[in-house]
């Protein structure tokens, strides 16, 4: 067997059934992705005065942020449920594709499960915490006290913004790899389309000069 065909299978090659059903599960991994970059990116006004911009934030600010951070603390119980599903919707996309991975699954779909779980830690230990700070007003009297572990009213939303613009980077280099891998797989393809073809040519030609030289043995007999 020609090695070429081998090397090129390897990458490529999965069980029969997979594509229809890959092509859904990323969907559901991009999905909620895009949804959750969506949210992020709302935020993002309030985020820029902290962390993008070297002007003085005026203390007004803070207080209507705060404001703004309650709120969206105080929302009612099918807000953070919607947002569960959305998350358990990309996991689930993740452990579809990861169902029998091909070499191509374990490189592209395991850093992504491995970028989109980093995520969800930095959801829930910064962003859910740091709501329940600014709920509860819990704030450090000393900002940077180590003995404490608490930030100051302002180190604390700035932490929050942080947070988020960490998320977000986080969810974009899943998109890349979720990209990257669509690629790879579309490159391979028309690797495997180009191979195929350049041997039904070669196949046709030789059997065409095949059959040409038993013609005319034949009509060497005849004669």
């Amino acid at each position: 067997m020609d090695p070429r065909k081998v090397s090129i299978f390897s990458t490529y090659d999965k069980p029969k059934g997979r594509s229809g059903s890959g092509s859904f599960a990323t969907f559901m991994i991009i999905g909620p992705t895009c949804f959750f970059l969506g949210i992020l990116f709302a935020f993002f006004p309030y985020d820029y005065p902290l962390l993008w911009t070297s002007a003085v934030t005026p203390l007004e600010y803070y207080d209507f942020l705060e404001a703004h951070l309650k709120f969206m603390h105080a929302s009612p119980p099918i807000i953070p449920r919607i947002l569960h599903i959305a998350v358990s919707i990309g996991f689930l996309g993740f452990f579809i594709k990861l169902f029998k991975p091909s070499e191509s699954n374990l490189l592209f779909d395991g850093a992504s499960l491995a970028l989109y779980t980093i995520g969800v830690i930095v959801y829930v230990t910064n962003i859910v915490k740091g709501l329940r700070i600014v709920t509860l007003g819990t704030y450090n009297a000393t900002p940077g006290d180590a003995s404490e572990g608490l930030l100051g009213r302002e180190d604390s939303l700035r932490v929050l913004a942080a947070s988020n613009t960490i998320l977000a980077l986080v969810l974009v280099g899943v998109l890349v790899l979720q990209a990257g891998q669509w690629y790879a797989e579309r490159k391979d393809a028309d690797e495997v389309e180009k191979f195929e073809r350049e041997q039904e040519e070669k196949l046709a030609a030789k059997s065409h000069k095949n059959g040409g030289h038993v013609t005319r043995s034949a009509s060497k007999k005849k004669q």
